[in-house]
C-alpha cells in the first residue's frame, strides 16, 4: 500500500529523499553565500555581484511590511484614513497647510500648474539641468518652458533667469536639485520683482532647508516625488503637493479626482491622479525616518568628501544657508566615461544624472534657446556614486577605494 500511493503520487518513493536533500542543499548554499557576502561588505568591502553595490537601496523591513499588511487588511484603498494621515503628517513636516498627494510628481507638478491658471502661451522660467518631468508638465499646461542655465552648485542660475524674462512670464519653476536646495532669497526675489508666482520642485530634496526652513514652504507651492530612490519613498511612484494656499489646495484636490467635489458632482473635467492607501502607509513609516535617514546620507557624503579629497576629482559642496540631504552624490571629472567602466568592471553601479540637458531634447527641441553654457559643460563630466538611506559605510569606503585607484592615488 505505501509503495502503491506513492506511485499514485507520481513520485517514487526512492526520488523524494533525495530532491528533498537538494533543496536543503541549495538552502544552506545559499544562506552561506549571503553570509560571505555580509561578511565581506563588514570586513572586506568588497563587492561580490552587479548589484551588491548599488546605485540606490531602499529599506525595506519588517515594520514597512506590517503597514502594507496593516492597509491591506483595512479594505479601504484609495483616498482613505492613511492617505489622509499621510497628507496630514507631511503638510505638518514640511510647514505648510495643506498637503495633496497624487500618484506621481509629474501629476503634481501639472495638477499645480493647473491650480495656479496656467494656460497657453505663458512662459515659465525653470532650469535646463532637471529630470524631464519638470518640463513636461509646463508643456502638459500649455505653456513655454523658458530654459535658465545652471549655476555652481548646478541648480538654477537667478541671474540668467532674470536676463530671461519676458512680459508673457508667469512664473518660475526652481529645482531643489541632488538633494540640494537652490537659492531661496535669489529665487523668492526675482518672483518678487517679475511679479510672478514661484512653484518649488522638491522632488528630490524631502527635508533639504534653506535658513533652517524646510523647502516646499517658501514658493506658493512646493511638489514631491516618491520614487524608489528618494530620500523619502512608497516604494512605488507617487507624489504630493504642499501648499498654504487654500484656493489652489482646493483646485488640485478636484482636479485629482476626476473634477469632483462630492462622488456625484463634477464641476470640471479632471483626471484619475489619486494615492492609494498602500502606499500612504509605507509613506507615513518613511517620514518618521527621514530625518534619521538624511543623516545617514549626510554622513556618508562627508565619508565620500573625506576619502576622496584631493584627487582630481570636483565634489560636491554644500550651499551657505542651505541643508544639503543628498539625494544623489554627484562627482565631477572630464574623465567621466572612463570612471564609470572602471568601476562597472568592479561591481558598482554609477548614474548620470543627466547626460542630455532638458533643452537639447528632441521632444522640445522648438523651445531650444541659446547655448547654455555651464549646463552643457556639466553633463559631459557628471557622475553619480552610489549613495542611499540603505548604504552601509563599508560599502561607500568600497567605492572611495576604487575611485581613488582609479586615478592611481
Amino acid at each position: 500500500m505505501h509503495d502503491r500511493e506513492h506511485a499514485r503520487r507520481g513520485r517514487p518513493h526512492d526520488l523524494r529523499r533525495p530532491r528533498r536533500a537538494r533543496r536543503r542543499a541549495e538552502r544552506r548554499a545559499v544562506a552561506l553565500l549571503q553570509r560571505q557576502v555580509r561578511t565581506t561588505l563588514g570586513t572586506q568591502a568588497r563587492s561580490v555581484n552587479v548589484t551588491q553595490i548599488p546605485l540606490s537601496r531602499p529599506p525595506v523591513d519588517d515594520e514597512i511590511k506590517q503597514a502594507v499588511l496593516a492597509a491591506i487588511d483595512s479594505r479601504q484603498y484609495i483616498l482613505g484614513p492613511q492617505c489622509r494621515e499621510f497628507e496630514a503628517e507631511l503638510a505638518r513636516y514640511v510647514g505648510a497647510k495643506h498637503c495633496i498627494l497624487s500618484n506621481s510628481a509629474t501629476a503634481g507638478l501639472w495638477l499645480t500648474l493647473r491650480g495656479l491658471g496656467v494656460k497657453a502661451g505663458d512662459e515659465i522660467l525653470v532650469p535646463s539641468h532637471t529630470a524631464f518631468p519638470t518640463i513636461e508638465a509646463i508643456c502638459f499646461a500649455e505653456a513655454t518652458p523658458v530654459f535658465v542655465d545652471a549655476d555652481e552648485f548646478y541648480t538654477m542660475d537667478a541671474h540668467d533667469a532674470a536676463a530671461k524674462a519676458t512680459p508673457r512670464t508667469v512664473g518660475v519653476v526652481p529645482v531643489h536639485l541632488y538633494g540640494q536646495p537652490v537659492d531661496v532669497d535669489a529665487a523668492r526675489g526675482l518672483a518678487s520683482r517679475l511679479g510672478v508666482w514661484m512653484l518649488e520642485d522638491c522632488a528630490q530634496a524631502h527635508g533639504a532647508a534653506w535658513k533652517d526652513q524646510k523647502v516646499g514652504s517658501f514658493g506658493r507651492a512646493g511638489v514631491f516625488s516618491f520614487y524608489p530612490s528618494k530620500n523619502l519613498t512608497v516604494m512605488g511612484d507617487g507624489g504630493a503637493i504642499v501648499t498654504n494656499d487654500d484656493e489652489i489646495a482646493a483646485r488640485c484636490r478636484r482636479l485629482r479626482d476626476h473634477g469632483r467635489t462630492n462622488k456625484d458632482i463634477h464641476e470640471e473635467v479632471g483626471f484619475n491622479l489619486r494615492f492609494n492607501d498602500i502606499q500612504a502607509a509605507i509613506g507615513r513609516v518613511m517620514l518618521r525616518r527621514l530625518d534619521a535617514m538624511n543623516d545617514h546620507r549626510r554622513a556618508l557624503a562627508a565619508r565620500y568628501d573625506r576619502a576622496l579629497a584631493g584627487l582630481p576629482l570636483g565634489l560636491p559642496e554644500e550651499r551657505p544657508h542651505g541643508r544639503h540631504v543628498y539625494h544623489l552624490y554627484v562627482v565631477r571629472t572630464p574623465r567621466r566615461n572612463e570612471l564609470a567602466a572602471f568601476l562597472k568592471a568592479r561591481n558598482i553601479q554609477t548614474g548620470i544624472h543627466y547626460p542630455v540637458p532638458s533643452h537639447r531634447q528632441p521632444a522640445v527641441e522648438k523651445f531650444a534657446p541659446p547655448p547654455l553654457p555651464t549646463t552643457e559643460r556639466l553633463v559631459d563630466e557628471i557622475l553619480t556614486l552610489p549613495i542611499s538611506a540603505g548604504h552601509t559605510e563599508a560599502e561607500i569606503d568600497a567605492v572611495a577605494k576604487a575611485v581613488r585607484e582609479f586615478f592611481g592615488a
